[in-house]
């Protein structure tokens, strides 16, 4: 597929979860992706999956060659370094980066009993590693020709409102607000737009604890609403395919019932 009239994307995380349901829904609506994730495996089984019969309408059987998986340390410059690289040889250009790898870190423990080592590791990874896939990306659209490209950048309701015992995670997910904040306005004289999704209890393995309870602000345990993770991907690539004119700065789509508004 000719660069010029295909849409290029890399999706980080695209291993499991919100990452893979994106990366699935770009495939099948005619992007190519390269696939961002620690474990090769993982990204190889998101590939396959974009080959199958799909089952949604509007959506086509992605084509052979049409994903890249690439082994991806994102809190590792080198490998960011390389999967950008990767993206370079392989397609040419780049018109989005959805920046989605994250961590939750150790769950429900005490802010007084969180080590340094576990704080550190979600700081690397969501913070930290946005930062770096971000800073490929903009170098990357700043110097293509035609110049331009969008990042999107996964920030969570808990960019708005933490959950109990989860400072690391709630650190980092207030920061990619100015993260993104910054690389928008940044951006304006490239033609690169950024924009921010917060997401609330889209099913996937990582919220699958919140359907059986989930420690309220009260201090009991409740189990909680989760909405179809298709819905976050069609909103990402609603986002995504947008004229470079135009960006959605913050979208939130969260499961209709969950305990978000008025949470407290």
């Amino acid at each position: 597929m000719n660069a010029m009239q295909t849409k290029i994307a890399v999706v980080t995380g695209a291993g499991s979860g919100i990452g893979r349901a994106v990366a699935v829904e770009l495939l099948r609506t005619g992007w190519s992706v390269a696939l961002a994730g620690r474990r090769t495996e993982t990204l190889e089984e998101t590939a396959a999956l974009a080959l199958e019969a799909p089952e949604a309408p509007g959506t086509l059987e992605a084509p052979a060659g049409a994903a890249l998986a690439v082994r991806t340390d994102v809190s590792r410059p080198e490998d960011v370094a390389a999967l950008f690289a990767a993206v370079r040889e392989r397609f040419g250009r780049l018109d989005l980066l959805f920046n989605n790898a994250g961590t939750f870190g150790p769950g429900g423990v005490p802010v007084e009993e969180l080590p340094y080592d576990a704080w550190q590791h979600v700081v690397n990874t969501n913070l930290n590693g946005a930062f770096l896939c971000a800073q490929a990306a903009y170098r990357q659209m700043k110097e293509q020709d035609p110049q331009g490209g969008r990042i999107i950048n996964n920030g969570s309701i808990s960019a708005h409102t933490p959950r109990p015992h989860s400072i690391a995670y709630t650190a980092t997910k207030h920061a990619l607000t100015g993260l993104t904040k910054s690389l928008s306005l940044d951006g304006r004289p490239y033609r690169i737009a950024c924009g921010q999704i917060d997401i609330g209890n889209a099913a996937t393995d990582m919220t699958r604890r919140m359907e059986t309870g989930a420690l309220q602000a009260n201090g009991e345990m409740v189990p909680e609403p989760v909405m179809d993770v298709a819905d976050v991907a069609r909103t990402v690539r609603h986002m995504a395919e947008l004229p470079l004119e135009a960006n959605v700065q913050f979208a939130t789509v969260l499961a209709t019932a969950m305990p978000y508004v008025g949470r407290g």
